[in-house]
């Protein structure tokens, strides 16, 4: 069973002042790492698909189905953490139906409710003209969403995200546990963009990028979440 997002660190790290948001995600990787960054005032709603216990009075679970979003709670923010892969959903159309559908349904129900900056963790290589499936439905979200409405948008496209799945009773990744494994001793050679990157630095980068982003549509690789997150 997914396990609440950690009490905040005493050195949190220097933020902007956060808004109230919306994160869709709570339990995977990065999403925790966000409510981890989340002491209040200003109210983290969770989006979760089964009951999630929260640790700070800040944060607020609604169990929700993805495929049929109720209204949401009005916010300023939204962080989209949705994502699974293809040897989890156990098929492309699964696979789909998380990584593109419900993203964008979540988009388009946070817009409803007064959203006006929008995150969402994407992948290193999308590209909606690719031969790949996995990268071109990545790509195929991104484009999407301009026309649904938001103000300020910001994409991050992170290489291999390294993090604690275990503690989020995810199942093991073979092949995510291996190329960790390789590359992690030969980071300092790897291109910024291609070596490993913290779930928590992705976090980090999402909130200091979000909350000075300008309007329009902002890409970020793993170089520059690196260096944002830092």
């Amino acid at each position: 069973m997914p396990t609440a997002p950690r009490p905040a660190s005493k050195h949190r790290p220097n933020l902007p002042p956060l808004r109230s948001a919306l994160l869709a995600g709570a339990t995977g990787l990065v999403g925790r790492e966000l409510a981890n960054l989340w002491p209040g005032p200003q109210p983290l709603h969770l989006l979760v698909r089964r009951e999630l216990p929260t640790r700070d009075a800040a944060q607020r679970a609604h169990v929700v189905d993805f495929a049929a979003l109720p209204p949401l709670p009005r916010a300023e923010w939204a962080f989209c953490c949705l994502g699974t892969t293809i040897e989890v959903a156990g098929s492309q159309a699964a696979f789909r139906a998380v990584d593109h559908d419900a993203v964008l349904a979540f988009a388009r129900a946070a817009v409803a409710a007064g959203v006006t900056h929008f995150a969402v963790v994407s992948a290193l290589g999308a590209d909606a003209r690719s031969r790949n499936f996995y990268s071109r439905t990545k790509g195929e979200m991104e484009a999407a969403l301009p026309g649904i409405g938001f103000r300020t948008i910001v994409v991050a496209r992170p290489s291999l995200l390294a993090g604690d799945r275990a503690s989020l009773g995810q199942p093991a990744r073979m092949g995510e546990a291996l190329a960790l494994a390789v590359t992690r001793p030969l980071a300092r050679w790897i291109p910024k963009a291609w070596r490993p990157i913290e779930a928590a630095t992705v976090a980090r980068a999402l909130v200091r990028m979000l909350a000075g982003a300008a309007p329009g549509v902002t890409v970020l690789d793993s170089a520059a979440l690196q260096e944002l997150g830092a």
